[in-house]
């Protein structure tokens, strides 16, 4: 049995977990990425839901400018919660949300709602897990496009902004900017175009931070590759950060440069992603490693240790 687990800031100069080694060394996870000070986003939360215990207790972690920090967790740990605390959208929930979130050098929490929205797809962007539930089923791809647009232009911007603006995205994640496919519907799209469609709106706005919320599990491998691709190409052009929320350990290790384990409400290790995958030192991580799929072995090597055994 786990003993309950113990909070861990997950700051770049504070890897692993208590006690063990390299915790609190510098220089956490800083290829990649320039640690700065402040961070680009720091939190200290506590979320309690009406009636139930909470959500996230305590939880600590930085992310910084440039970087991208995976965040992996089972299902009902807290993983959305967190995305969702951080853009100010867990009042129709009426959940109550304790301590401070800093972005940008702005607590968002002490923030009103109207203030809120002028961040929302701008400097601050979500992409969920359901593209083709995401988007407007009725309403072609061109409008949904220009209504993401729309809501943060400039004032002065026109329509060729706009038509502009929407082709750039679409280039970004190597979608065409035609007409045709502009007039289609989300319906007419794959699963994985309708995905690109969603990262497309998503950084139009050239956003600080992105909110990856298990924007690949619903994705078949190649897929998915694809848009890990994307997501750490994005990164080093853009310098966008990126939260990547997933259960899934490959692709966290494909793209993060570091990560955070997050169980029953607290983050109980963080550090660069070769450390956490090559000595995790926290036995919850240690349990979620050693679920980690292995390939079958070869026939000629089955047969080896066969031979092996059978001559002892």
């Amino acid at each position: 049995m786990l003993s309950a687990p113990q909070s861990v800031n997950c700051r770049p100069g504070r890897t692993g977990v208590p006690g063990a080694p390299g915790f609190g060394a510098t220089g956490c996870g800083s290829e990649g990425f320039a640690v700065s000070n402040p961070a680009l986003l720091s939190a200290e939360i506590t979320v309690r839901y009406p009636g139930k215990e909470p959500v996230l207790r305590g939880l600590s972690l930085e992310i910084q400018r440039g970087e991208v920090l995976g965040l992996i967790g089972q299902s009902g740990s807290g993983k959305s919660t967190l995305a969702l605390a951080i853009l100010g959208l867990l009042g129709r929930q009426r959940a109550a949300v304790e301590g401070k979130i800093t972005f940008q050098g702005a607590d968002l929490l002490s923030m009103r709602e109207r203030e809120l929205r002028s961040l929302r797809g701008k400097t601050l962007s979500l992409v969920l897990q359901s593209p083709l539930a995401s988007l407007n089923p009725a309403l072609r791809i061109r409008t949904q496009l220009e209504e993401a647009w729309r809501a943060h232009r400039d004032t002065s911007a026109t329509k060729a902004d706009c038509g502009t603006a929407i082709r750039s995205a679409l280039t970004s994640v190597s979608l065409p900017g035609s007409d045709d496919f502009l007039r289609k519907r989300p319906q007419q799209l794959s699963v994985g175009q309708a995905q690109r469609v969603l990262i497309a709106m998503a950084v139009m706005h050239r956003p600080a931070l992105l909110l990856a919320d298990e924007a690949t599990s619903a994705l078949d491998v190649i897929t998915q590759a694809e848009i890990l691709q994307l997501f750490s190409r994005l990164n080093r052009e853009t310098g966008m950060s990126i939260l990547y929320i997933s259960h899934d350990l490959p692709s966290v290790a494909g793209i993060c440069h570091r990560i955070a384990i997050l169980n029953e409400g607290q983050i109980v290790e963080c550090g660069p992603t070769d450390q956490i995958f090559a000595a995790p030192a926290h036995p919850y991580t240690q349990r979620l490693m050693s679920s980690l799929p292995q390939l079958p072995a070869r026939p000629e090597d089955a047969l080896a240790r066969m031979q092996t055994a059978g001559g002892r």
